[in-house]
């Protein structure tokens, strides 16, 4: 036992020597780290190919180990992809100029388009504020409604931006935009630029004009910024983690498109994106042929020699799916839309696209993330199952021979990610991820590579009533029988039918059950949906507001706060009823007080247009977002152990 965990022990202090000296931006470093995972990686797989494998005969073993072998050739060759993107990574703020300072005549104009289709009023309404009030000089606001609502043609009048409508919903968000480029393009002043938001994402003041500092000559054809959520994702919610976990897409966002970047590989993900309409007019608009339109717009402005360049600071704030439904729903889309983009015109082996191997080999990686990685996953449950209970071997090795080949590189990968990544990537909750999404993913990439064309649009929906608690029922049935399956087979093979050969290589099952079990159960908790209390975030604070209540002026604390109202510590707060003017990021919002409470007081924000539009805009300039600098592992483990056991 000892002698096979020497190679995983000399990692761990190589690891821990090393890492301390690095700078993770330095790409000799990256490429130190990414490097000896590969070197790792291709020890246990030839170890795995040479040694591990079922003799070639009609058995089970055999019928079983090969397709299981292929599938984690498959995976690993996606680790492999991913660890050499990973190797650089590029950060484009210190490039961008604070504030362009030519006059607005000289500015190039942005039309923004606001995307919707059925979200409610008060999600319109923020994003229609957020996005008249931005500090770049030369702009007009689309509200682009698929939805065809009067209400919402009479609110953009309202709030001062343009509204069009069509008469039906082709191609949807694809077809949505591309009417108003056509719209658009019959004015007398054309747009230079276009940028796109949902119907959820509120733009921060200097949204445009941060974006705008990265356009450095006529070859980049797209500005893509990250998406920031205001509120947690479902499994940050239902594992009541989101002080110590970050919501899913960070590791995406904040990891791996600088690293998509640096490569000249990075694409647009269609929100808080600004894009050159000279170059969307010579591919005749957003391409239709993929429910992910933008992933394949930076495919299609490539081969006619647009890049695409991110700049990954926070200029605008949505919405995370707010229920499990919803995130499935919306990782499904992604899967579907990319796998009709490896089958189609623009796909890594399509000889009519002009792409080159570095797009290529990157639209591979990605393929590879959703398909052969969320197949490893279920065969992962699978394969152990089929040893404890029936004796089906699909990997002729012992636990022993495992650790002495497979643990050195999951050791020195797993400390790799987590240094790249200051901790967004911990094995346990990536597995978790990938679990809840697993059912929708195979079933699009089975759907994708079968019938590429003919699919239909499925929006995220956001808002609604969410404050009860429910089960996803469909979800945790299939978790839970695995699960179940599970504890069966371990105490089948190691208590009810006990035999020799259980005991001589059940160690490597019974090692994969057990952690299989640890994440199954962190899922199943994931199913049962937490109740959401507020139709508005609120959050934490502590600083000096000026408070003016109607006798004198004077300084209160801020405790927290939300789009819709805020809380104040003081001594001598005001009665209740009173009207106030609060001063918050330089703005005056008129607020009744609503409630004493036990060192303070809180206050409801005035409803009138104009109360709003304050609120609103002084809302979503402070930094009321969490911003995760590094993630620890002991605190997400303290949090998923109250979660289960607390």
């Amino acid at each position: 036992m000892t002698a096979a965990l020497v190679p995983a022990f000399i990692a761990l202090g190589a690891c821990m020597a090393v890492l301390p000296l690095l700078n993770r931006d330095n790409v000799f470093a990256r490429s130190l780290m990414t490097g000896m995972s590969f070197i790792l990686m291709a020890r246990y797989f030839y170890w795995r190919l040479t040694q591990s494998l079922p003799e070639v005969a009609m058995t089970a073993d055999c019928l079983v180990g090969y397709p299981f072998m292929l599938v984690e050739a498959a995976s690993l060759i996606g680790v492999a992809t991913s660890l050499l993107f990973l190797s650089r990574t590029i950060d484009r703020s210190t490039g961008v100029k604070a504030m362009d300072p030519r006059p607005k005549e000289h500015l190039p104009l942005i039309d923004v388009f606001i995307c919707t289709y059925n979200e409610e009023r008060a999600i319109l309404e923020r994003t229609i504020i957020g996005a008249t009030g931005m500090s770049y000089g030369n702009y007009r606001v689309w509200v682009l409604d698929d939805g065809r609502r009067p209400w919402l043609k009479d609110l953009a009048g309202e709030l001062g931006c343009r509204y069009l409508t069509r008469a039906d919903n082709r191609h949807a968000k694809a077809g949505n935009i591309n009417n108003a480029l056509q719209q658009v393009g019959k004015l007398e002043e054309r747009p230079h630029f276009i940028s796109i938001l949902d119907a959820d994402f509120v733009p921060r003041p200097d949204f445009l004009t941060r974006a705008m500092g990265v356009v450095t000559d006529d070859s980049i054809g797209v500005v893509q910024t990250p998406q920031h959520f205001i509120n947690p994702d479902p499994i940050q919610t239902n594992l009541a983690a989101a002080e110590v976990w970050p919501d899913e897409q960070r590791f995406f966002f904040d990891i791996l498109m600088p690293a998509k970047d640096a490569w000249g590989v990075a694409f647009c993900c269609g929100t808080s994106s600004v894009i050159r309409y000279a170059a969307l007019t010579q591919i005749g608009g957003f391409p239709t042929d993929s429910v992910t339109e933008d992933y394949l717009l930076s495919l299609r402005l490539k081969e006619r020699g647009f890049r695409t360049v991110y700049l990954n600071e926070r200029l605008t704030l949505g919405l995370a799916p707010e229920g499990l439904k919803e995130y499935i729903t919306q990782r499904g889309r992604w899967c579907l839309g990319l796998v009709q983009i490896v089958r189609g015109r623009s796909g890594p082996f399509s000889a009519r696209s002009s792409l080159s191997v570095i797009d290529r080999l990157s639209l591979i990686d990605a393929f590879l993330a959703w398909a052969a990685v969320y197949g490893m996953k279920v065969l992962g449950l699978i394969v152990p199952w089929l040893f404890l209970l029936f004796g089906i071997r699909a990997v002729h090795a012992d636990l022993f021979e495992l650790l002495q080949y497979f643990l050195p590189f999951y050791v020195w990968n797993a400390f790799t990610m987590a240094w790249i990544s200051r901790g967004r990537a911990l094995a346990i909750m990536t597995d978790v991820s990938q679990y809840i999404a697993a059912p929708a993913i195979l079933k699009a990439v089975a759907t994708g590579l079968a019938r590429p064309k003919g699919h239909k649009f499925k929006v995220t929906a956001k808002g609604g009533d969410r404050n009860r608690r429910f089960i996803e029922w469909p979800l945790l049935r299939i978790y839970g029988t695995a699960l179940a399956i599970t504890l069966a087979a371990i105490a089948y093979a190691f208590i009810i039918h006990l035999r020799g050969e259980n005991i001589a290589y059940g160690g490597l099952a019974l090692g994969w059950s057990l952690y299989n079990c640890v994440v199954l159960s962190i899922v199943c908790f994931v199913c049962i949906e937490q109740p959401r209390q507020r139709k508005a975030e609120r959050f934490a604070r502590d600083e000096p507001i000026l408070i003016d209540d109607g006798n004198n002026v004077r300084l209160f604390r801020l405790a927290d706060i939300s789009i819709t109202g805020a809380r104040f510590t003081d001594h001598a707060p005001p009665p209740i009823g009173a009207q106030v003017g609060c001063q918050v990021y330089g703005r005056s919002i008129v607020a009744t007080v609503v409630r004493r409470t036990y060192d303070g007081f809180a206050v409801r924000f005035d409803e009138s247009v104009g109360a709003r539009v304050q609120a609103v805009r002084a809302f979503y300039a402070g930094e009321y977002v969490h911003s995760f600098r590094g993630v620890r592992a002991t605190p997400v483990g303290k949090a998923l152990l109250m979660r289960m056991f607390g």
